[in-house]
């Protein structure tokens, strides 16, 4: 569906996993207007403060991702990154709805931030296997 390919609209599944990564870029400037550091060696010293559901959650579907690249590429079937990478979009996008990834907690706070990167990460690194971009801003 042309019409659907061209909405910017979370109908769209591009639009929507790019949505994704433009929404953690957007707290990355906020954290950086207001001054708020990340210590990415204490965020990986604190995951075990990652307690809420969907934060498992999100680090097991992030832990899956290089199968999922395996399999896509012994199959021939990009069509499982493109799943994989909104399925990720999706649960990154209800974490971000129910929890503060900027919290007063220092801790806590790289733990999140951490955590956040990691899906950027995956989502950029999906969406260049697939050839398509991941803006910063939308």
């Amino acid at each position: 569906d042309i019409d659907l390919a061209l909405s910017q609209s979370n109908d769209n599944p591009v639009y929507y996993i790019q949505y994704a990564h433009a929404r953690i870029c957007s707290i990355l400037r906020k954290m950086d207007e207001q001054k708020i550091s990340w210590n990415q060696a204490n965020g990986l010293t604190k995951l075990d403060l990652l307690t809420e559901e969907q934060e498992k959650s999100l680090a097991n579907k992030l832990a899956r991702f290089p199968e999922i690249v395996s399999v896509a590429g012994t199959s021939n079937a990009p069509h499982l990154v493109a799943n994989y990478l909104h399925e990720l979009a999706g649960d990154f996008h209800s974490y971000y709805n129910n929890h503060k990834t900027i919290v007063d907690d220092v801790d806590l706070r790289d733990a999140r931030i951490t955590l956040t990167q990691a899906v950027r990460q995956v989502l950029v690194n999906g969406l260049d296997l697939l050839g398509i971009s991941a803006p910063e801003k939308m």
